[in-house]
C-alpha cells in the first residue's frame, strides 16, 4: 500500500512552523531563557522521563506486533517504534498508523488501523485514570460547588447512555469495522501488562510536567501537575486537530492559570512541556525514520 507521505510531510512542516511562530508571539520569556530551564538539571530529568515515556510504549507496541507474528528485538523495535513518532503532527495522530506499513514487509491495512486502534483506546484509558487529581481539584473549587453534582450526574448518564449503545450496536459495529476486532484482540492480550506500561508510560511525562512547573518557580503537586496535563492530553486528542495542537496548550495553560501561575509562567511551562512531550518525540522518530530507510533499510518510504 502507497503511503500519501508527501502530505503527511506537508502538515507535519505546517505544523510544526505554526508552533514555531506561537513560540515567538506569546509569553514573556526569551527562548533562550527557556533553553536555558532545559539545560537544568530539572530540565535534563523531565527530558529523560519524557524518553521513559517513548521506551515504555515502544515495548507496548513490541510485544502487540510479537502478537501478530512480527518479532523483534528490543533495540529494533524500539526503533521502529519511534520512526511513527515522525508522522504525530496529524490530524487524531492518524499517521502513526503508518508504523506497520512502513516495515519491509508491512502489516496489512486494516492490521496496522487495529494497533493503532489499541494503542489510542489504551493511552487514552490511561489518561483518562491520570485525569482524576485534576478533576477533583476542580471538583473541590468553591466556584465549583453549585454546579459539579448536576455535572458528575450528567457525565454518569451519559457514560451509561454510550455504554448502552455500544453494548446494543456491538455485532453490527464489529461486523462493519473488523479492524475493531483486531484491536479487541490486541488489548485482549496481557491486558494487565499494556495497562502497566501506558499509566507508567504517562505517569513519567506527567512528572515531567512538574518539574518544568519547579524550575521556573510554581509549585504545585506532582499528582496535580499530571492530572492537568492529563486533562490537557484528553482535550487536545478530543479536538482531532495535529497532535491535539491549540487545544492541549490552551487548556494547559489555562489549568495552570486556574490554579494560580502567572499567565507568562504558565505559557512557558505549557511551551516547555509540549516541546518535550511532542516535539522532541517528533525530531527522534525523525531520525530513527531516515536512520531504519537508508542505513538498516527495514523501513521503505516507497
Amino acid at each position: 500500500m502507497k503511503l500519501p507521505l508527501k502530505p503527511l510531510l506537508l502538515i507535519i512542516g505546517g505544523a510544526a512552523t505554526a508552533y514555531a511562530l506561537a513560540l515567538l508571539l506569546t509569553g514573556d520569556a526569551p527562548l533562550a531563557q527557556l533553553g536555558q530551564a532545559l539545560a537544568t538539571p530539572a530540565g535534563l530529568l523531565a527530558a529523560a522521563l519524557c524518553v521513559l515515556n517513548y521506551l515504555l510504549r515502544g515495548q507496548r507496541w513490541r510485544r502487540w506486533m510479537a502478537h501478530y507474528g512480527r518479532s523483534f528485538g528490543p533495540l529494533q523495535g524500539l526503533r521502529l517504534y519511534l520512526a511513527g513518532y515522525t508522522f504525530t503532527p496529524t490530524p487524531g495522530n492518524v499517521g502513526e498508523a503508518a508504523r506497520g506499513l512502513l516495515l519491509r514487509q508491512p502489516l496489512g491495512a486494516g492490521d496496522s488501523l487495529a494497533l493503532f486502534g489499541a494503542e489510542r483506546v489504551a493511552d487514552l484509558l490511561a489518561l483518562l485514570l491520570l485525569t482524576l487529581p485534576g478533576l477533583w481539584w476542580l471538583l473541590q473549587r468553591p466556584q465549583s460547588a453549585a454546579w459539579h453534582g448536576p455535572l458528575i450526574a450528567a457525565l454518569l448518564l451519559a457514560g451509561l447512555l454510550a455504554l448502552a449503545l455500544l453494548f446494543t450496536l456491538r455485532r453490527r459495529v464489529l461486523a462493519r469495522l473488523p479492524w475493531l476486532q483486531a484491536a479487541w484482540r490486541c488489548l485482549a492480550h496481557q491486558p494487565l501488562v499494556w495497562l502497566g506500561l501506558t499509566l507508567l508510560a504517562w505517569t513519567a511525562q506527567g512528572l515531567a510536567t512538574w518539574l518544568i512547573c519547579r524550575q521556573l518557580g510554581y509549585t504545585i503537586d506532582p499528582g496535580l501537575a499530571t492530572g492537568f496535563y492529563a486533562l490537557a492530553m484528553v482535550g487536545g486528542a478530543l479536538s482531532l486537530l495535529p497532535a491535539g495542537l491549540g487545544g492541549t496548550e490552551a487548556l494547559l495553560t489555562g489549568l495552570l492559570a486556574l490554579h494560580g501561575s502567572p499567565l507568562s509562567t504558565a505559557l512557558a511551562i505549557t511551551v516547555l512541556v509540549r516541546l518535550l512531550t511532542l516535539w522532541l518525540a517528533v525530531a527522534i522518530g525523525a531520525l530513527a525514520l531516515l536512520y531504519s530507510a537508508a542505513v538498516r533499510q527495514d523501513i521503505s518510504l516507497r
